[in-house]
């Protein structure tokens, strides 16, 4: 019982850590039609820069702020600086976005090195926490809170305020958007970086379960692809339901059948795109 009771907490942590991942990579996805394959890239400068602020600022929620800022400021310069040069160029854009995912995974291993970096657990947080006399790692149950109020407050954000309305307009047509006096470039760079700062905060807060190692980029970023393309593009909803069915999959998979773990995370993904090119909750037909 135990075993299972902790599978399912892993699940229900991979799931947070993947919503806080994948949220601004759908929206991004979704707004600008470009797959932005910096996203795990930046996921993992979050995780380093957290690293190197721990030793100034000893507050895991306070590095993560500060980390998803720095990390969002420089998504927002690169989109502003070179993705919208190549606006229509969508190969271009691919490879740009490619190639920079390189360069910053190689500045990561010059800078930090090559070996794995732990990200200290809160002190609050270190105590196991007893639940029908089981115990569960406390720390992982905040993250599950974390990515759920996260949720929350980035539903507030799309259906409550005025850059969420012009974000679904961008999102469900975006040449109507243009026409009705929508600054899209200004929306762009916003939703960028706000994607970037939540995958830069979720590499911070995601490591004392992963910590920050040379290719936490190319683990995460399959995982975020495979959430937005079963959730759909654009969709908060899509990637909130998406992330913890492929934390549970993925999880329970390599748990119970590790040599057909990726057909089982895949498999998923061939069905949707096979009988619903959407998504479950998408709105626009890639």
């Amino acid at each position: 019982m135990q075993y299972w009771a902790i599978q399912t907490l892993n699940s229900l942590a991979l799931g947070g850590l993947l919503f806080l991942l994948a949220a601004g990579f759908s929206l991004i996805f979704g707004l600008m039609r470009i797959a932005n394959l910096t996203h795990g890239a930046l996921y993992m400068l979050g995780a380093y820069f957290g690293t190197s602020i721990l030793k100034t600022v000893p507050n895991l929620w306070l590095a993560a702020l500060i980390g998803g800022l720095a990390v969002g400021l420089l998504g927002g310069l690169f989109e502003k600086f070179v993705l919208r040069r190549l606006g229509g160029n969508i190969l271009g854009q691919v490879l740009v976005t490619l190639g920079v995912a390189f360069i910053l995974a190689d500045v990561c291993l010059v800078v930090w090195g090559g070996d794995p970096l732990p990200i200290p657990t809160p002190p609050a947080l270190q105590q196991p926490v007893r639940i029908a006399g089981l115990a569960f790692p406390a720390y992982r149950l905040a993250v599950v809170v974390i990515a759920v109020l996260v949720g929350i407050l980035l539903y507030l954000l799309m259906e409550r305020t005025r850059l969420g309305a012009m974000i679904r307009a961008g999102v469900d047509d975006m040449e109507m958007a243009r026409a009705c006096g929508i600054p899209v470039s200004r929306l762009f760079t916003t939703v960028f970086c706000l994607g970037a700062a939540l995958a830069g905060a979720g590499g911070i807060i995601g490591g004392p379960i992963m910590s920050a190692y040379p290719g936490l980029d190319a683990d995460m970023l399959p995982l975020a692809l495979i959430v937005v393309i079963l959730g759909g593009l654009g969709s908060l909803v899509g990637a909130f339901v998406g992330s913890f069915v492929i934390g549970f999959v993925y999880t329970f998979g390599v748990a119970l059948l590790p040599d057909l773990a990726y057909v089982i995370l895949f498999l998923p993904m061939i069905l949707v795109i096979a009988f619903r090119p959407r998504g479950l909750f998408g709105k626009f037909a890639a």
